[in-house]
């Protein structure tokens, strides 16, 4: 029955669209949203976008898409709905709030959560989402930053139902170099746990060994290109550590109260699958120290900052 709704889905948008590609919606227009949705209409898609600042989405639009009144009004115009927004609870609010998601028919549709949330939040959403309209979900946080949007090499990690991935599969690769589906809807956020782990802790050992540089008098500048091609190079090594030294924190790689949410999270589930992260953790709370240093919204790569402080022996 499924299957057969969405032929019939298809051959509607045929109508309209030559091509017979899908009607897609992009909702919440911010770091990574914006060049994400740009992606889409600059493969020739027909997009249309919401956002609850209504002066984000004039750019956009000015690009070719189609404004949305509301999330509602998006839900019933679009046969996909991809969505980043800040945590959890924003994701509930577009979904279950007033004029939200769910208050118009979805069966047949799919929403696509590029949101990095709690596994169990993903999975309790996308029940009751179910149950609410019909529509179908897919967690796929993703990985690469603002730049990685801009440019389309974001690794994004799926959680849902095989075909539904594969559905959307060609349009996600308008935004992204990389879509792996790595399991049951839940799957894409808990990965991007496991990259979390890996990315909070190497900015936080990446900003020690930088100030470890600096304060022994030698060129941090320098640093990738001395370690390039040997076991500490890396694709952070190469991005993080030219912008800290040489404080380039606009536009922010990401937010500094958005890795300490998703470390909190990692925290979480960790202590509920008797996991031990000791580095995660440590990882953490640094990341709450630079939050009140240096403030929520700031680039998560002034944690390097933390340690500004220190000088050199013998400085004065």
């Amino acid at each position: 029955m499924r299957c057969d709704r969405w032929r019939q889905l298809m051959a509607d948008a045929s109508k309209t669209n030559p091509q017979g590609a899908e009607r897609l919606g992009y909702l919440g227009l911010g770091l990574m949203g914006a060049p994400m949705s740009r992606r889409l209409l600059k493969a020739g898609h027909q997009v249309t976008v919401w956002n609850r600042s209504q002066d984000k989405m004039a750019p956009l639009v000015e690009a070719g898409a189609t404004p949305a009144a509301t999330p509602r009004d998006m839900m019933a115009s679009s046969d996909i709905v991809f969505m980043c927004v800040t945590d959890a609870a924003a994701v509930e609010e577009v979904i279950f709030g007033r004029d939200g998601l769910s208050s118009t028919p979805g069966a047949g549709k799919l929403v696509v959560d590029f949101s990095s949330i709690h596994p169990n939040a993903a999975r309790g959403l996308a029940t009751r989402l179910k149950e609410a309209n019909g529509t179908g979900w897919i967690d796929a946080p993703v990985s690469g930053g603002t730049k990685g949007a801009e440019e389309g090499t974001l690794a994004i990690m799926a959680g849902g139902e095989a075909a539904d991935v594969e559905r959307v599969r060609p349009y996600v690769l308008s935004m992204a170099r990389r879509f792996t589906h790595m399991g049951p809807t839940g799957a894409g956020q808990t990965t991007k746990l496991c990259n979390q782990v890996i990315v909070g802790c190497a900015m936080a050992v990446l900003a020690e060994a930088t100030r470890l540089a600096v304060n022994a008098g030698i060129d941090a500048n320098r640093l990738p290109e001395a370690l390039a091609g040997g076991f500490a190079d890396s694709i952070p090594l190469q991005l993080f550590v030219p912008r800290m030294v040489q404080g380039i924190h606009t536009p922010p790689l990401g937010h500094i109260a958005t890795m300490l949410k998703d470390l909190d999270t990692v925290a979480d589930v960790a202590q509920s699958t008797s996991t031990p992260v000791p580095m995660a953790s440590l990882a953490g709370q640094l990341f709450r120290l630079a939050k009140a240093a240096r403030g929520a919204e700031a680039d998560a790569l002034e944690i390097y900052k933390l340690s500004g402080g220190v000088k050199p022996s013998g400085a004065a």
